[in-house]
């Protein structure tokens, strides 16, 4: 063979070995990794957990992964993870003992293989409710949540109290989290609404303290805006709102209806008192209530009443004279449903 096709077959056969290096890199390199006993071939079996927590860094999670029996060799677990530049989130994460580390780092970003608290906050409920549900979920201390202040949630400490500001719906939180983790994901998830809709910061305590009395007031998803517009006619015409979930709230009550000492009482939320809002949110707000504060329907009633508590139905109605008419249907449900609490 002439110097000239010898020549052309060491040019081929490296252009060979380039193509087969760029098809099964992957593959070749953790192949060679683990003949050089840097690297498990995986895929592993026998789960364990690995918790990342706040603030930790690279090199104290690889350690974790090498202490856990997860990846074999430290330094080049860790020269992987700073080539990949990939991001970790704190949270408790499930992986198997001697996993190849790219397949053990490709868990650790993956919120599939993420251990969660998973816990609905429903619409309506009041912040001590909130706490106890958050609680029984997490395991954390009611006492934890209540310590957490308006401005380590990056609100104004002007305000009344957290409640209306914690968004009501289902999360997973890291089984890590703190309460006052916990809770900022939870203002962070109100902010988002609000923004979704356009309320300006000066305006979120209004929208969110109507839209909370809307939430504990309205029983059917087409009132809420109904009742969003009884309540800002009464505004306009400088009317008393009277809502008795307002004077419930106030008064630490519990039942659907209040009773004359509870309507006299001169607290910030007897709206039977003091004209307008209260002053604050009495509910966690949902994101129909939200919208209903903000666009109320047309209409020109000034008084509404649920004359089936168990169906929802209420009657809106524009005169006095009209609601005492609605007002004595309920009466006459209520007697034919003694002792209802629902």
């Amino acid at each position: 063979m002439n110097k000239f096709k010898k020549r052309m077959l060491a040019v081929g056969s490296v252009v060979i070995l380039l193509a087969l290096l760029v098809i099964f890199r992957s593959p070749l390199k953790s192949g060679f990794e683990a003949f050089m006993g840097n690297d498990y071939p995986g895929p592993g079996s026998g789960e364990v957990t690995i918790l990342i927590e706040n603030g930790e860094t690279g090199e104290t999670i690889t350690q974790s992964l090498v202490d856990a029996g997860v990846v074999k060799d430290y330094s080049f677990t860790y020269k992987l993870m700073i080539s990949r530049n990939d991001v970790y989130v704190p949270g408790t994460f499930t992986l198997l003992k001697q996993m190849s580390s790219a397949d053990a780092l490709d868990r650790l970003i993956d919120t599939k293989y993420q251990l969660l608290n998973r816990v609905t906050i429903r619409e309506g409920l009041r912040i001590g409710q909130v706490f106890s549900t958050l609680s029984e979920a997490t395991g954390l201390d009611t006492v934890d949540f209540k310590a957490v202040t308006l401005e380590q949630l990056g609100l104004p400490k002007t305000l009344p109290s957290l409640e209306g500001y914690l968004f009501p719906a289902t999360y997973g939180f890291a089984k890590s989290a703190t309460a006052k983790e916990i809770l900022g994901q939870m203002v962070e998830r109100m902010n988002q609404e609000l923004d979704h809709y356009g309320v300006p910061k000066t305006d979120r305590h209004k929208v969110l303290t109507l839209a909370s009395i809307i939430q504990k007031e309205a029983r059917k998803r087409d009132d809420f805006y109904k009742v969003s517009r009884v309540f800002t006619n009464r505004i306009d015409q400088g009317m008393l709102l009277q809502s008795d979930a307002t004077v419930s709230y106030g008064s630490n009550g519990t039942t659907v209806t209040t009773t004359d000492a509870e309507r006299a009482d001169k607290n910030g939320y007897n709206t039977y008192v003091h004209v307008g809002l209260p002053v604050g949110p009495i509910s966690a707000p949902g994101s129909t209530a939200i919208d209903a504060a903000l666009h109320p329907a047309k209409g020109q009633w000034l008084y509404f009443c649920a004359v089936n508590l168990e169906t929802g139905e209420t009657v809106f109605s524009n005169t006095m004279a009209e609601h005492e008419k609605a007002v004595a249907l309920w009466r006459a449900w209520m007697r034919e449903n003694l002792g209802w609490n629902g």
